[in-house]
């Protein structure tokens, strides 16, 4: 392969450390990576990363300092399996050579590919659900120790020698400070989402949060299911311009026709036009491995009925079920709902997947059921036309359009109201309406169930649960703790 225009330009056979260069790998815009092989013969060949010094201009050098140390910063902080590891650093000491002098190593894990080099063709990944699954693990990992990876694309998702997948190249990693992060101006076009540029641009750059890195994964998780962008355009700034009218919404999101049923809301939810209420990678990765493992049992007929991961949590509960698995449904959700209160068998599996939608506080599926219990007594076909109230909880169809999966966001239901689309609703309204209840004092999960009766809004001004919502809200709590396992 010809290096000539690639970042760092090493020749075949360059030796440094103990490291000797034995062919080219790929190249970006400030760095280049090469095999290597180490010539005492004490370690399997590895991956070494090149980012120069001396061809750059002052400020491109700043920039490039920069990247390095997020990059060396992450690698002494993380340790995870699905994240790319890092063996040593190296400094190039070569004088004779001013173009090398000076440059940084990081000397990584060998990779056989990346996930780009897997779509080449354009056509879905076979065992996509299983790399989006190793996807979610290494973010929720990253997520959950404050590191937000900011540049998440298939490039920089790298496949090794035994199938496993490894997160990599984290010069635009960032750690969390307080509530988000700062990146510099730079991204792929076709993995940023629409309001990065929103941001304004600070002297420590644009302000990012892990929301970011969850619009990523769901373009990335369509190219893996489908082999397509989720916003079909011929070039990158197509593209991006198309995701910019779907996030003001100009246009609405029409994935690709090929998209698996099951997965259709999962990567619709990532590309929330709303960043908040984008899922957190620890609740995608509980979705996704439902997801997956339903994969070989789910029948068109079921699929069409609830389309939703809530179908997968169901499907899953009926195939343990045949196989003599945990019993009834009750039983089978124990683990969240108590098996023996009054809710009913057939709104279990929707109401755990609302009541798990986000890792926000003080959600949880007793919550939801105790919502459902007040609001209606579980009865589907409630309808108070004076009200303009409809359904097991109670929506106004104007308000439940907002709630609705990305895919059909905007649409007003005519009543009745299904159960399929009701209950998840209120796992969505909650996910984004909690995080605005956050500094008012008081039970956060009461306090969501006060605003979904009123609003954030109300809550946020009477500082707590207004006097005429207090009997509505006990009577949550009464059956919130009666629901609880």
């Amino acid at each position: 392969m010809n290096t000539k225009g690639w970042a760092v330009s090493v020749p075949e056979g360059y030796r440094v450390g103990g490291w000797r260069i034995s062919g080219p790998i790929a190249s970006g815009s400030w760095a280049s990576v090469y095999k290597a092989e180490r010539m005492d013969g004490d370690a399997p060949p590895s991956a070494l990363k090149f980012l120069p010094t001396g061809t750059v201009t002052r400020r491109q050098l700043r920039h490039l300092s920069d990247m390095t140390q997020r990059e060396l910063r992450l690698h002494r902080s993380l340790r995870h399996s699905r994240l790319v590891g890092l063996r040593e650093t190296l400094l190039v000491d070569d004088a004779d050579n001013p173009d090398l002098d000076g440059a940084c190593v990081l000397v990584m894990e060998l990779a056989e590919r990346s996930l780009a080099d897997l779509l080449r063709s354009g056509t879905p990944v076979p065992d996509a659900p299983r790399l989006i699954i190793e996807m979610c693990e290494g973010l929720a990992h990253m997520h959950a120790e404050g590191w937000v990876h900011g540049d998440v694309k298939p490039s920089n998702v790298l496949m090794m020698k035994d199938g496993s997948i490894r997160l990599a190249d984290f010069g635009l990693s960032t750690e969390i400070d307080g509530t988000h992060g700062y990146l510099p101006p730079v991204g792929s076009m076709d993995h940023v989402p629409p309001e990065r540029w929103s941001e304004p641009l600070t002297d420590r750059g644009h302000a990012v949060w892990t929301s970011a890195d969850i619009w990523a994964l769901g373009v990335t998780a369509c190219q893996l299911l489908t082999g397509m962008f989720p916003f079909a355009a011929s070039t990158p700034r197509a593209r991006y311009v198309a995701a910019a009218e779907y996030a003001t919404g100009e246009r609405p999101l029409t994935l690709p026709a090929s998209m698996p049923e099951g997965w259709r809301s999962w990567v619709s939810d990532c590309l929330s036009p709303n960043p908040r209420s984008r899922p957190g990678a620890a609740v995608l990765l509980r979705r996704a491995r439902l997801l997956a493992g339903t994969v070989e049992v789910s029948t068109s007929v079921t699929r069409r009925l609830l389309g939703t991961a809530a179908a997968a949590v169901l499907l899953l509960a009926c195939t343990a079920g045949a196989a003599g698995g945990e019993g009834t449904t009750a039983d089978r959700f124990g683990r969240w709902l108590r098996a023996d209160s009054d809710i009913p068998d057939e709104y279990r599996a929707l109401i755990v997947e609302a009541g798990r939608m986000c890792d926000e506080p003080g959600l949880s599926p007793a919550l939801v059921a105790a919502m459902l219990k007040v609001e209606s007594d579980f009865d589907p076909g409630l309808s108070d036309p004076a009200g303009n109230e409809y359904g097991i909880a109670r929506w106004t169809p104007s308000v439940l359009q907002y709630y609705l999966p990305t895919e059909r966001r905007g649409t007003v239901l005519t009543p009745p109201l299904s159960a399929e689309d009701s209950i998840p609703a209120v796992g969505r309204y909650m996910c984004v309406r909690l995080p605005l209840v956050a500094g008012v004092p008081g039970d956060h999960g009461l306090l969501g169930a006060a605003a979904f009766r009123s609003s954030d809004d109300v809550i946020r001004r009477e500082r707590g649960v207004p006097a005429r919502l207090q009997s509505y809200v006990d009577q949550v709590r009464k059956y919130r703790a009666e629901y609880q396992p």
